[in-house]
């Protein structure tokens, strides 16, 4: 290391060196300044501190090598200790967050952080701040690092929450730029303290926590920030189906549907979407489905089956999809809406928008399996939906794949004579034999497939087609398959198709 005689002399080539990186970076790094300065972090001079502070930034600014370097060399915990040391220096405090504002980006960062006490200081500094400028600093620290899930439940530990919430109650009437982008700031922070499980089982306290009131508060407000904020944060805390049960038993969907309402009509799309993405989760579980279906909240959602926004689309398929799982009455309901299975139709065309396309798809197969009603699967044949559930039986996800055949399945079984014309020109029979043919198939789909040819022979078009492409080949190599319920299928067809050739 260089020795330097005295202080002054010390500062003098500190600030020499901090200009200087700013034009020759790589010869710096190259010269192996990057060493010394580090080891200056441990000086007791402020003034020290400071320039060696400033001339790393300089050095490590815009790159993640170098500062992945100075992560390497242990440099986070010195600052989180000088931060706790000197949190009445300004200058230093300040010189400290720049650069956990650069370091936080880095993903190896955040594990380091996690073994700091740095959610404690940030909190502490936070407390003190009057400036609106000084607390954007501190909040352009916490969002990155709050991204990571153990210091999420270290900061709800140390009382951010209580200063968020602090934040919104004094901006929240407020229309001055800066209040309106604090309120902006801290109540985003909150929802992505609720995105941890830890820290959002915390605040929710069995849905008695004060913070999960007061962000219940904020779904009535008149302000569009905290509305998404609060809807968003229900979405949140409804990551459990424990959290689920007591949020819709205790009329968090009433709540929810009246939010919903106020946005129909050149409504905010963040806001719509936020509101349906709560619903949906709230869903998820068994015992809610009925309840949130005779609360209205199918209807509720049908009111923005007029949107042009994939994001609101997407949620919206998916509320659907949800409420009609094992839920028959209302699966019948809805299959025999014709605006929404034209609706559908229509967004299974959406290639520009995969997550609407596959919704789209699903929840046409859904009002099939859920209703197993003729006159849904006659309203799905009329507006064109059949060459969709047959494509989808290609789907590269399995799920989808099954989804599809036990869906074409029951056409067949309930309704094949309407439906015949528009599986064969879907080319059905040959897809099933690509599925069968294909070792890479899942058993599911092999014996879904199988089921669906048994069907399929009942019509005259679709059984010629079946003997001409020899499927009794493909079966009978099935009937030795590893998996016994495949095995024991592919006998039931192989007799089936040989009785009718």
């Amino acid at each position: 290391m260089v020795r330097f005689s005295t202080r002054t002399f010390l500062l003098e080539h500190l600030q020499f060196f901090t200009s200087l990186v700013k034009f020759m970076r790589n010869p710096c790094v190259d010269a192996g300044l990057i060493p010394p300065l580090v080891q200056l972090l441990n000086c007791k001079d402020q003034e020290v501190l400071l320039q060696t502070g400033r001339a790393l930034g300089n050095i490590c600014y815009d790159s993640h090598t170098l500062q992945s370097q100075l992560i390497n060399m242990g440099v986070i915990p010195t600052l989180v200790k000088l931060l706790g040391i000197h949190c009445q220096n300004a200058a230093l405090t300040e010189m400290c967050l720049v650069a956990f504002g650069n370091l936080a980006e880095l993903e190896s960062s955040k594990e380091q952080f996690a073994y700091t006490n740095i959610a404690e200081e940030l909190v502490k500094l936070f407390k003190k701040q009057i400036e609106h400028d000084k607390k954007e600093m501190i909040f352009e620290v916490l969002a990155p690092l709050a991204e990571n899930d153990v210091i999420k439940l270290q900061l709800v530990e140390a009382g951010l929450v209580e200063c968020l919430l602090e934040i919104v109650q004094k901006t929240v009437d407020s229309d001055k730029e800066d209040d309106v982008a604090e309120l902006k700031t801290a109540s985003d922070l909150m929802v992505l303290l609720l995105l941890g499980d830890e820290s959002m089982q915390k605040l929710f306290e069995g849905g008695k926590g004060s913070v999960f009131q007061r962000v219940l508060s904020w779904i009535p407000s008149n302000s569009h920030q905290l509305q998404l904020a609060g809807a968003l944060a229900i979405a949140n805390f409804a990551r459990n189906d424990g959290n689920c049960i007591h949020m819709v038993d205790n009329g968090i969907v009433q709540k929810l549907m009246d939010l919903l309402d106020r946005h129909v009509e050149d409504g905010n799309v963040t806001v719509q979407h936020a509101a349906l993405s709560a619903l949906r989760n709230l869903a998820i579980p068994v015992v809610n489905k009925a309840k949130m279906l005779s609360a209205g909240v199918a209807e509720a959602v049908l009111k923005f089956l007029r949107s042009e926004m994939p994001p609101v689309q997407f949620k919206l398929l998916g509320t659907l999809r949800m409420l009609i799982d094992a839920q028959a009455e209302a699966a019948e309901q809805l299959g025999k809406n014709v605006k929404l299975v034209e609706r559908l139709v229509e967004w299974c065309e959406a290639k520009d928008h995969a997550g609407v396309m596959g919704e789209s798809n699903r929840l046409l197969s859904a009002l099939i399996r859920h209703s197993k009603s003729k006159e849904v699967i006659r309203t799905i044949v009329q507006s064109g939906g059949i060459k969709h559930l047959v494509t989808m039986a290609t789907s590269e996800h399995v799920i989808m794949q099954n989804e599809a055949l036990v869906a074409l399945a029951l056409i067949a079984a309930l309704e094949l004579v309407t439906a015949e014309k528009d599986l064969e020109n879907a080319q059905l029979v040959q897809i099933l034999h690509r599925l069968l043919s294909d070792d890479r198939s899942a058993p599911e789909i092999k014996y879904n497939s199988m089921v669906l040819i048994c069907a399929l022979i009942g019509s005259e078009p679709l059984q010629k087609e079946v003997q001409s492409m020899a499927f009794l080949e493909v079966v009978s190599k099935l009937r030795s398959h590893e998996n016994k319920t495949v095995a024991q299928q592919a006998s039931l067809t192989e007799q089936r198709l040989a009785v009718e050739s």
